[in-house]
């Protein structure tokens, strides 16, 4: 027995000799170094404390705008709205998406087979281990290599034509022959984990040692709640939504009786002449889908590289809508710090309705290039007209009243069998058609989440990963 100690404490003496930390606690070595990048199209908004809520008179004496000081932690911003070219690379994504399944389903096409895990030539000891134990969970992928043939004069086979021409509009349904994609399929359909549900206190385990037994135990609040409703596992907590990605054009048209504007349904998504502009006809939804594209687009590239993923993209909270549109300003009406909605030369500073019945007076008509007119003191464009922007904010107009002080937000997702009212999301920044009490910074608006219009857009940001730009 004495042997075997003095053994133990040489093995143990020569472990210790064979580290370089001492037996200090000096944190896990080897961690990668990493420096934030900026996202392509965003600018940083520096953490930072502002009065948030009216800046000017309450004109309509709602009420709903109570001044409070709240602080926003930093984050990136899209510096201009999303532009229909960029809302249109997701559109054409989720197409190609669908196109791809289709074919590798079909089987019939040489090369657009799906990546099976099972089939691997050289599979790892953790490929065979989850074939084996969870075949139900080997996940097939699409095949993103081969290129689409779009040209029907140069269709590869038969079997290829028909699987191409089932994601364009029917032959019957075809205005005089003329071929078009089907919007109706784009459908985009994604997951995500309600943290927020997960977080409710009957859902949260606390785990023990049972020193009768030797055994860990653990028990779940909901044991101590009257009526609690339990949760079965993690996977409760896994939402789905699929989501039609085409924006409304018919917008256009519906919004306004007794207009013609046939020509904006006609041209503005597609046409290259309005790449530039901001995409509109898109509902909270969509616009949510958007940012779950995004995110996973710009993370998959990431592993590929075997780069550190980034946080998710996402729709602003009504906190930090208005405190990038302040722009560093304190106590203002408008993001370009005065209190009138024109320069000292009497040139309007934003896309709006100026004038009863005259939208031309600043410029624009209907909206502008997401570039126009000036940027913020944080460099952003047109946080106020041109278009109107979702955040992520559920509406209710008492929120300002019990919202945290810092990272304000109020959430709530609502079902299709919930009552309309709850389905109401906050719209911040005015729009083209507006007038300039709603280009007001404090001003808030809404609309339902599941309504497209052709004077609502969005723009995306991303959480900074650390305290400050500065730290690094």
């Amino acid at each position: 027995m004495r042997k075997f100690a003095i053994f133990a404490f040489a093995v143990a003496m020569l472990a210790a000799c064979r580290s370089s930390d001492h037996g200090e606690l000096v944190g896990v070595k080897d961690r990668p170094t990493w420096y934030p990048s900026e996202p392509y199209g965003m600018v940083y908004i520096p953490q930072g404390s502002f009065n948030m809520g009216n800046a000017d008179q309450d004109v309509p004496y709602a009420q709903v705008t109570p001044t409070k000081t709240v602080s926003i932690a930093s984050f990136w911003m899209d510096q201009t709205e999303i532009t229909n070219n960029e809302y249109r690379q997701f559109v054409q994504w989720v197409r190609d998406s669908i196109v791809r399944y289709r074919l590798a389903e079909d089987g019939m096409v040489e090369g657009f087979e799906f990546n099976d895990p099972a089939e691997k030539r050289n599979p790892s000891f953790f490929d065979e281990y989850i074939m084996v134990n969870y075949p139900e969970h080997m996940q097939k992928t699409i095949n993103w290599d081969p290129y689409l043939i779009w040209r029907t004069d140069r269709y590869p086979s038969l079997e290829y034509t028909e699987i191409i021409q089932s994601i364009y509009v029917a032959p019957e349904e075809r205005m005089l022959g003329e071929s078009m994609i089907d919007a109706r399929q784009l459908n985009y359909t994604y997951y995500w984990i309600n943290k927020q549900k997960a977080a409710k206190k009957d859902n949260r385990a606390i785990f023990d040692f049972d020193e009768d037994s030797g055994n860990d135990k653990d028990y779940y609040y909901r044991d101590f709640i009257k009526d609690s409703k339990e949760e079965s596992d993690r996977s409760s907590f896994f939402e789905q939504a699929t989501v039609n990605v085409y924006p409304d054009t018919l917008a256009w048209i519906h919004d306004f009786a007794y207009s013609y504007n046939e020509q904006m349904h006609d041209n503005y998504f597609w046409h290259v002449a309005f790449d530039e502009y901001p995409v509109v006809g898109v509902s909270w939804k969509q616009a949510n889908a958007f940012c779950n594209w995004r995110t996973k687009y710009r993370n998959a590239y990431l592993r590929n590289n075997g780069e550190f993923t980034e946080a998710e993209f996402r729709l602003p909270t009504e906190g930090e809508w208005e405190y990038a549109a302040r722009g560093g300003i304190k106590n203002m009406t408008y993001p370009w710090g005065g209190p009138y909605a024109t320069n000292s030369s009497g040139c309007y500073l934003a896309n709006f309705k100026p004038r009863r019945g005259d939208l031309t007076a600043d410029g624009g008509f209907y909206t502008v290039k997401a570039t126009a007119y000036n940027p913020n003191g944080f460099n952003l464009f047109n946080m106020s007209g041109n278009v109107a922007e979702w955040t992520s904010s559920a509406y209710t107009s008492s929120s300002y009243y019990y919202a945290n002080n810092f990272q304000p937000d109020y959430q709530y997702n609502a079902e299709e069998s919930d009552d309309a009212a709850l389905k109401l999301k906050v719209v911040r920044g005015g729009s083209w058609k507006d007038v300039a009490y709603y280009l007001q910074v404090s001003t808030r608006d809404y609309e339902y989440q599941d309504t497209a219009t052709s004077y609502i857009g969005f723009r995306t940001v991303q959480s900074f990963l650390g305290r400050d730009l500065g730290d690094f």
